[in-house]
């Protein structure tokens, strides 16, 4: 008891010199189930745990996250359905991998780039209308129980791992290639046969030549689970999944019986998280990318600009094959507009940081 605490119980005495009992007992601190869509060894679950480890500090105790990896209780790919069927409290994990359900899932974060950032698109889900727009995706249309909160808005992903170069749009045709959501359905159209995996099944999927070229997301991720040891080329650079951010999913009914406080501390500890994640990720990725280099002997490249350019015309035929469905035309033009105006400024204003690290470690981007 602090000294606040104390004194108030003891005008609540009466002054009588005794102190009174506490009108509420201790009790046992409220479980929060929670699994997220990666392995233990991830470093996506530790950017779990530090959601898990704020929710805890903010609430005093009086709120424990039980955090489980990937199949503690259902697959990767099921955290959605778990949690509507109130299996699961929460999930960490991503929208794209729901986009079986309904391919609109993959606009919130794995959607067509119009210019701007994950950061961009974060913010959008937040002023921009993103979020009514997923509730009404997730439970307006598909009649779900859940409520959901994007953080961390993600680097850009690489185009990935190669065991030889591919310098030009051509030379991508034919790969077997791992990606997820509306990538799969953009690579597919440049020519590649396309495999929608967890990140757990892409390396003994190489091993076994169902796919023989593959991305997931970053470098710490990436050298966990052995990438550097099926292939030797990655590429850096891509507009298939370039604004993606981690989905913070809740039960409906779990949120409605929390107290207010602890509703808003689950709901905000997604922010903090979010802050904390991107620290963590700027540190590990970029030192697993220079062991990546240094002491596995892989070659890292950036995606040539043929490439990059025939992702953009990809994206072009794609769009209007998907802003056939009228919910999907809505959030579009809602993020084109708002990728307008927004990236328009951020653009605008970022000084050309590439030439100042160029003039400070000259040679060492290699952009030509």
């Amino acid at each position: 008891m602090n000294r606040r605490k104390f004194l108030r119980a003891t005008a609540l005495a009466g002054g009588t010199g005794t102190l009174a009992a506490p009108a509420v007992l201790a009790q046992a601190p409220l479980v929060m189930k929670m699994q997220t869509s990666w392995s233990a060894s991830n470093i996506w679950q530790e950017f779990a745990q530090d959601y898990a480890d704020r929710v805890e500090a903010m609430s005093g105790g009086r709120l424990k996250v039980d955090l489980l990896p990937a199949g503690a209780v259902v697959a990767a790919f099921q955290v959605l359905d778990a949690v509507n069927d109130g299996l699961l409290d929460a999930a960490h994990s991503v929208p794209v991998y729901w986009y079986g359900k309904n391919k609109a899932a993959s606009l919130f974060g794995t959607g067509p780039v119009f210019g701007g950032s994950a950061t961009t698109m974060l913010s959008w889900f937040y002023e921009g209308g993103g979020k009514g727009y997923y509730d009404e995706l997730t439970q307006d249309i598909m009649g779900l129980d859940v409520d959901g909160y994007l953080g961390f808005p993600m680097f850009a992903q690489p185009f990935g791992w190669f065991k030889q170069e591919v310098n030009t749009a051509a030379d991508l045709q034919g790969f077997k290639y791992r990606t997820v959501g509306l990538a799969a359905d953009l690579l597919q159209s440049m020519g590649m046969s396309v495999a929608q995996l967890p990140g757990g099944e892409i390396v003994p999927a190489m091993e076994r030549g169902v796919i023989d070229a593959f991305e997931f997301n970053n470098p710490s991720s990436d050298k966990d689970f052995g990438a550097q040891d099926v292939a030797k080329n990655y590429y850096l650079s891509s507009y298939h999944q370039a604004s993606e951010s981690f989905e913070f999913l809740f039960s409906k009914f779990f949120m409605e019986d929390l107290d207010d406080d602890l509703r808003a501390i689950v709901k905000y500890a997604v922010e903090s998280a979010s802050t904390a994640n991107t620290a963590k990720a700027m540190r590990r990725y970029s030192a697993d990318l220079k062991w990546l280099q240094e002491e596995a002997g892989v070659t890292v490249h950036r995606t040539s600009k043929e490439i990059l350019d025939a992702q953009l015309a990809a994206w072009d035929k794609l769009i209007p094959q998907l802003e056939e469905d009228p919910f999907m035309k809505k959030v579009l033009d809602s993020q084109r507009e708002w990728v307008e105006q927004v990236a328009y400024y951020e653009l605008m204003n970022a000084p050309d940081y590439a030439l100042a690290f160029e003039h400070y470690f000259p040679g060492k981007l290699k952009l030509g």
